[in-house]
């Protein structure tokens, strides 16, 4: 076929705008197509229908019939819903650019404009399923061939504002570079419009141009007047973004692309990457697009360590300004990180260029995070009114590891879009502003899980997107104060440090309250008068009483005549810990000597806000601890669990080596934990005092929060997540807890020596000794039955290589055979696997559905040939149980592709729930650190001698109560989120071990040297370890869903 540029000069013209991969060429092919079919850009609608009416040859007419069918949709009344309408779009960044082709399909007039005159940014972004399919509708795939072709979906910042771009002055866009927004001019007289300001001096047209909508998309540093900022921070984040030349060479295209590792869940990884480089990170994503894109989280002591960074300063503009930062170091940090985790094989990288000509590699700060308050607001002046919208970075700030910003964004322009056309229908401002905040508030919710899993149907009305949705959410009497007849203030930026997440429930309103409580609780116990918050406690027998109330199965009153003081208190300590989750406050000698009332009062709060709604009659208790404690319950199981293990691991363990001597300044922890005189009131390991709000036990003793790292990396100590070496008394993070004998190289094991909670009455504290005196010493470890290694047949062996296989159908199944330990391992390897109990399928249905979709989805075009096959959940479940046999799933190569991409995805949700658990965890430390500087000053004012009124210090003490309260939900918020860590730990560890596994189980028996016969039986053994761990957390939830359930009535007689 001849080309249609011979016969028609337009033709080539639009040709090179679909080619151009410059911002500067797309604009000057556009002018020319224009100037060659007889057109002014910027004339809207009109101008894209003259457009298609002469370029009508069949390049031209796919992307025409595209684009007619999103205009087609009701919602845009054939572009006639918003003619009369005038719009300014401030920032061609691709949410900018977004909402500006929405506008204009709505038929409004859109002037966008712009402050860069060329597009430059190479980072790439993630996107979700259905921005893929708006942009595919779009045409994406006619202006960028690669769309989407990757194992990954994603796309380059600079070719989405490229193909947006183009979208826009198609559709008949009016757009202005080099200019830059500063503000609004009100009309000054009645019968005049709004303007805005620019710089430099713009067009005459330009500068007189009268609008009413203005939207507002020019990132995180600008928001308009009148809008409120609120500030979400956490603990210091530094983030390095580095791009590297693509020369998509044979080589580059085979290195698989990194959805995302994170620390959280994979800390052999970073362990194995601080020892090859001494870089120390807590996530890395590789994405393959123009470039080779490469991010991750730095720590500041690394990047200090390794001369990136000059000088440690407190103020994060200051450590991370040009002037702190060495960029030589920087590359060579970067480049290091890039090529261990892609093994070396990108070969030699070289940076790709940024907008100033230099090497296109980063480091920034996500510390903190803005998000407006509201999305919109209307102001009026003589008579006219102006609507402003927010979207992109300036409506709210995204967290890069979750890859939701250009979702999100695209969400908030549609918002806009329809905000506008509610606007344009002549609806009342109040009502346009409820119902646009009705939506904003759905925003952050947002994922691809709880949207409408059709995204074909996706478009401008929000219900087509939001399930469930409800416009009457903000009702319009509460966004009075977003309707000004005058200008306001200047934006203001409100700290939100202390955002605590869950709100704190049950609490104590006053100290007469939380002793009427404890005396209600303790209440017919022999022996026990609770008057005060003091002397009455100090026998320990109230104590007792509170714990035997909640837990009546550990303990009769009876056993405790005889015990002394201090034994009673300790047990009662010792099992609130242990079976409530109520963490010590204070230790049994300081309660016994009655020398701490603030720190009693603090710690029985703690009882009543986990268990106040526990009634005063005696009688059993749920076992399950409701509220707060239950997951700290948990996590304090698991922490003596791995504890224990540890120190059975070194009994069973010979060395000849002799035994570390402890360092003097880190003492080894003693039996008698919770007996030291005053220990709460010094850090076990700064020495400094300790504040009640400051205060953290961990294995008896108390230490700040602060103090409480890893001797080696420093990093925080998360419930579960760390322990202590009984040869140096130091505690470790699990990467590098020293593992009792083996020798340093294999400290990187990790968490694979953490076992959760077995139900046991092994787990249980003992009892007091009656009446003899607590000895010293170390307590008795419960013994449990040695491990042994996994030794299998041959036959069993066959057996476990051939898992989900056809079976024939004509054999009978064979008997049962004995619970054994290759019985465990086969049914540890059937939980390995996606398809749990799902019905087998032949490789025969395999084929009839390969061939069905190849006859009745024939590809029309190259674009559609790249989309994945649709599988519905039982043909996906069949699909993974193939391809986990060697060689099975190479005859299928669209079932293949498919399912790596599903894989992928699988590995990105991973990593994304990771990176949100850490960024609260980082919240939730900052929020923490606030608490602790308010009770300080509160416990100091409560503790002087001075002549405050009483009234002033019961004021000082419901204040201190309140912080407790909140302190003890973040902490129980914190351990909620490390019970969710524990998931992804243990899916991660079954999913390498499953992939070893095979690696052996696809050998030839004959050919295995004794070696890989232990080393397969060791990994048979850890396989087995993790399903039982999944097993034991699946049911700890379970139970504890059960104990949260409302108890209904009980049965009938």
């Amino acid at each position: 076929m001849a080309s249609p540029t011979s016969t028609n000069p337009a033709h080539a013209h639009f040709e090179s705008v679909l080619q151009a991969q410059l911002c500067q060429d797309v604009l000057s092919s556009f002018q020319g197509l224009c100037r060659a079919l007889g057109l002014e850009p910027g004339g809207g609608l009109p101008q894209y229908h003259k457009i298609k009416a002469q370029l009508n040859y069949w390049s031209a007419k796919s992307l025409w019939a595209k684009l007619d069918k999103r205009a087609s949709q009701p919602v845009y009344q054939q572009g006639q819903a918003c003619t009369s309408t005038k719009c300014l779009v401030v920032g061609a960044g691709p949410c900018g650019l977004r909402a500006a082709v929405e506008l204009a399909m709505l038929g409004a007039r859109v002037v966008l404009v712009e402050k860069r005159t060329k597009f430059s940014r190479h980072n790439v972004l993630h996107l979700w399923p259905f921005t893929i399919h708006d942009l595919r509708a779009l045409g994406a795939k006619k202006f960028y061939g690669r769309f989407c072709t990757g194992s990954l979906d994603h796309i380059s910042i600079r070719q989405l504002q490229l193909l947006l771009l183009k979208v826009a002055l198609l559709l008949g866009v009016e757009i202005h570079w080099g200019v830059t927004f500063t503000g609004l001019q009100p009309p000054p007289r009645k019968g005049s419009g709004w303007r805005a300001q620019l710089q430099p001096s713009p067009p005459a047209q330009l500068a007189n141009y009268e609008f009413d909508v203005l939207i507002s998309a020019a990132g995180g540093k600008f928001v308009p007047e009148g809008f409120t900022v609120r500030e979400m921070r956490g603990k210091l984040a530094i983030g390095i973004t580095a791009n590297f030349v693509n020369r998509r060479t044979v080589e580059e295209t085979q290195v698989p692309e990194i959805s995302g590792v994170a620390r959280i869940y994979n800390q052999s990884f970073f362990q194995s990457l601080l020892k090859a480089t001494g870089i120390d990170l807590e996530n890395i994503v590789y994405y393959k697009d123009d470039t080779h894109y490469f991010v991750m989280t730095a720590k500041k002591q690394c990047l200090l360590r390794l001369g990136v960074l000059r000088q440690d300063w407190p103020e994060t503009d200051r450590l991370l300004g040009s002037a702190n930062v060495v960029p030589e170091a920087l590359q060579r940090f970067a480049r290091a990180a890039a090529d261990f985790a892609t093994h070396g094989k990108l070969g030699k990288l070289e940076f790709a260029q940024d907008a100033h000509g230099r090497p296109d590699v980063s480091a920034f700060d996500f510390t903190s995070m803005m998000r407006a308050e509201s999305s919109a607001r209307v102001q009026e002046k003589h008579g006219a009114r102006l609507l402003l919208g927010l979207v992109g970075d300036c409506l709210v700030e995204p967290f890069w590891p979750l890859g939701t910003g250009v979702a999100r964004g695209f969400l908030a322009a549609f918002d806009a879009a329809w905000m506008v056309k509610r606007w344009a229908e002549g609806a009342g401002p109040l009502e346009v502003l409820a119902e646009r905040e009705s939506l904003y508030q759905l925003l952050s919710q947002t994922s691809p899980e709880n949207m409408h899993r059709n995204v074909a149907q996706y478009g401008l009305d929000p219900a087509s997107r939001y399930p469930n949705l409800n416009l009457r959410a903000v009702t319009p009497s509460q966004v009075r104060d977003l309707y000004d007849v005058e200008a306001k203030e200047p934006v203001r930026r409100m700290s939100d440090k202390t955002d605590s997440g869950k709100p704190a429930t049950g609490l104590v309103a006053t100290q007469e309250e939380l002793l009427h409580w404890c005396q209600e609780q303790t209440a017919g116990y022999p022996g026990v008068h609770v008057t005060n918050l003091s002397s009455s406690w100090a026998d320990g027998l109230a104590l007792c009483a509170l714990v035997h109330r909640l837990r009546p199965g550990l303990l009769e009153p009876s056993e405790l005549q005889g015990v002394g003081a201090l034994e009673a208190t300790s047990w009662a300590l010792k099992m609130a810990e242990h079976e409530l989750g109520i963490t010590p406050v204070l230790s049994a000698q300081a309660m016994v000597a009655g020398n701490d009332p603030l720190g009693l009062i603090a710690y029985l709060s703690h009882f009543h806000s986990a268990f106040k709604s526990t009634p005063h009659n005696p009688g059993p208790v749920s076992q399950g601890s409701p509220g707060t404690a239950s997951a700290v319950l948990f996590l304090g199981k698991l922490q003596r669990t791995l504890q224990r293990t540890r120190v059975q691991v070194e009994a069973e363990t010979p060395s000849t080596e002799e035994p570390p001597v402890p360092e003097p300044d880190v003492p080894v922890t003693p039996a008698s934990q919770y007996q030291e005189a005053s220990a709460e009131d010094l850090c076990a390991l700064c020495g400094e005092h300790l504040y009640i709000l400051e205060r953290l036990c961990a294995n008896g003793r108390f230490f700040h929060r602060s103090c409480f790292r890893c001797h080696i990396c420093e990093a925080t100590l998360w419930p579960s997540g760390y322990g202590q070496h009984p040869g140096d008394g130091h505690y470790y993070c699990l990467q590098h807890l020293p593992q009792p004998g083996h020798k340093e190289d294999s400290s990187d094991r990790g968490p694979e020596s953490q076992d959760l909670p077995i139900h046991s009455e092994n787990n249980m504290p003992s009892r007091p000794s009656i009446p003899v005196a607590p000895q010293e010493g170390t307590s008795p470890v419960p013994s449990q039955p040695t491990r042994r290694l996994i030794r299998l047949s041959s036959p069993e062996r066959q057996r476990l290589s051939s898992l989900h296989l056809t079976p024939d159908p004509e054999m009978e199944a064979p008997p049962k055979p004995p619970r054994s330990c290759s019985v465990l391992a086969r049914q540890a390897l059937e939980g390995s696997f996606v398809g749990w109990g799902m019905p087998v399928q032949s490789p025969q249905v395999l084929v009839a559905v390969e061939k069905e979709e190849e006859e009745e989805s024939p590809c029309s075009s190259d674009e559609e040939a790249e989309e994945d096959v649709p599988l519905d959940s039982d043909t996906e479940q069949v699909l993974w149980n193939f391809a986990k046999n060697s060689g099975t799933m190479n005859s299928y190569p669209t079932w293949r592709r498919t399912l790596l991409r599903r894989a992928k995805e699988e590995e990105m949700k991973r990593f994304c729930k990771a990176q949100a658990i850490q960024r609260r965890q980082n919240e939730i430390e900052a929020a923490l650190r606030e608490l602790e500087a308010k009770g300080t000053e509160l416990e100091l004012a409560l503790r002087s001698r001075g002549s405050s009124p009483e009234q002033q210090k019961a004021l000082w003490l419901e204040q201190l109560l309140q912080l407790v309260q909140k302190k003890n939900s973040l902490v129980a918020e914190e351990a909620e989120l490390m019970i969710t860590v524990q998931e992804l730990n243990l899916e991660e560890k079954q999913w390498q071990l499953d992939q070893e596994l095979r690696t052996y189980m696809n050998q030839e028996e004959a050919l295995k040297t004794a070696a890989d016969q232990q080393a397969e039986n060791e990994v048979l053994r850890k396989l087995v370890d993790v399903v039982n761990q999944r097993d034991a957390l699946i049911r700890f939830q379970e139970e504890r869903r059960l104990s949260e359930l409302p108890s209904g009535p009980g049965p009938k007689g």
